[in-house]
């Protein structure tokens, strides 16, 4: 039996950022604002390739415009 976020097409990480940022938007005023800055990411990453390191690039920025690419596709 396949996990549903599998079949979904998605990776556990993601699964796991689309998961936190439902439950930080159903709590109440107060609550979600103080969720919202712990889950505010500050990580970059880099591509190697043949042993260089590519260019640093933002976690979080990467993330949204992958967010924002799977969400224009399912449209």
């Amino acid at each position: 039996m396949a996990f549903a976020w599998k079949a979904a097409g998605l990776t556990y990480n993601r699964y796991l950022a689309v998961a936190a940022r439902a439950v930080r938007r159903s709590l109440k005023e107060q609550p979600r604002l103080q969720a919202e800055r712990r889950g505010e990411m500050d990580l970059r990453f880099a591509k190697w390739t043949n042993g260089k390191q590519g260019d640093n690039k933002s976690l979080a920025n990467a993330n949204a415009s992958a967010m924002a690419e799977g969400a224009h596709e399912q449209q």
